[in-house]
């Protein structure tokens, strides 16, 4: 079975992480998440999969975070909107296999 990664090209612990899988001969298949944003039916997918809530995947140091979100108080419904139009706030990568997933930090 195919392990999914949820990626950003641009993040280096994204790319760190592709490395180790290709690495050890895990073969997968690249989401990229900000070519290829996630809809709200597939974020609460992987947040069901990670059996963690919308808080535990911002990324609170985002420039985009601090000039736009910090300090605001969000539902996760209103979160789970705000992460799928702006995809660069979602920590990465995210890897999933089957009905489990993890986030890839630390590699």
């Amino acid at each position: 079975m195919l392990v999914k990664v949820l990626h950003n090209a641009n993040c280096s612990k994204s790319k760190a992480v592709l490395e180790y899988l290709d690495e050890n001969g895990v073969p997968f298949e690249i989401i990229n998440i900000i070519e290829d944003p996630l809809s709200i039916t597939e974020l609460k997918t992987v947040l069901k999969k990670l059996n963690q809530s919308v808080f535990h995947i911002i990324r609170k140091n985002e420039r985009l975070y601090i000039e736009k979100f910090a300090g605001k108080n969000y539902s996760e419904e209103e979160w789970i909107k705000i992460l799928t139009e702006n995809p660069s706030l979602i920590q990465r990568p995210i890897l999933i296999k089957g009905s489990v997933a993890m986030l890839g930090r630390p590699v």
